[in-house]
């Protein structure tokens, strides 16, 4: 489980693995700056002629590498994508918000799970604190959370990347109440036996009032709700069924 600030992740993020091909999600303007910005911080660091240099150096060489190579690890986990023209700013700004992610293995096939997770309107039966998604066509969506006092949040997603059998990301359209964005990947295990779950969300709530609407989606409160809805979806996607009564609404007075 990992809860931590939005933009708390390091520059070696940006590094692509050697055993993945990765498409490009850095835009045109990104990449450019990031070619100028990685080789001046790398010449700097070399000037340096210490261990401090020596660190610079190799911040400037991933953002060089992140120019270069148009890829972005972070961006991948997020499923962002700025290579993508965008008509409106959406989702969750960037430095803004708070990030969860879980992993859970589940022992079954990575297109059986994402099947089930496309279908959008079956994510109320994983995560408790919604009431109701329901698609306006193949990409756009409309979801309601519950939230205290018997009030509800309702917000338009969009997705943003579908590839079949290995991950599903959506973010929230502009003007919508709540800014989120978030992922879902399936890898296959090594071992073949089963499906390596990772989700990842990003929640901004907006100021006043709606902020103690949505509190119970953030920091730790949001870990433990979505490792439990993961246990629960594991048990049911296994077994057929849920023996634990852990499914009913959150809605937090």
């Amino acid at each position: 489980m990992n809860d931590h600030p939005a933009g708390a992740d390091v520059l070696a993020l940006n590094q692509p693995t050697r055993t993945q091909n990765h498409q490009p999600n850095v835009g045109t303007g990104e990449r450019l700056g990031s070619l100028a910005a990685g080789a001046g911080l790398a010449l700097f660091g070399l000037s340096r002629k210490s261990l401090g240099g020596l660190a610079l150096s190799l911040a400037g060489a991933a953002l060089v590498n992140r120019g270069w190579t148009g890829y972005c690890r972070v961006y991948e986990q997020l499923g962002l994508n700025s290579a993508v023209p965008r008509h409106a700013e959406r989702g969750v700004r960037a430095g803004h918000g708070r990030k969860v992610t879980h992993t859970v293995q589940i022992n079954r096939d990575p297109q059986e799970l994402y099947e089930y997770w496309r279908q959008l309107e079956n994510l109320p039966q994983i995560f408790r604190h919604l009431k109701a998604v329901h698609a306006v066509d193949n990409r756009r969506s409309h979801w309601t959370a519950y939230a205290p006092a018997g009030k509800e949040l309702s917000w338009n997603a969009e997705i943003i990347t579908d590839t079949p059998g290995e991950i599903i990301a959506w973010e929230s359209t502009e003007g919508s109440e709540v800014d989120t964005a978030g992922s879902v990947r399936f890898h296959a295990t090594e071992h073949g036996a089963g499906t390596e779950l990772r989700i990842s969300l990003k929640y901004d709530p907006p100021g006043g009032h709606i902020v103690d609407r949505i509190a119970h989606l953030l920091g730790q409160g949001m870990s433990d709700l979505l490792e439990e809805d993961l246990k629960n979806f594991k048990q049911k996607m296994e077994t057929g069924e849920i023996t634990t009564n852990s499914l009913s609404p959150v809605s937090p007075r």
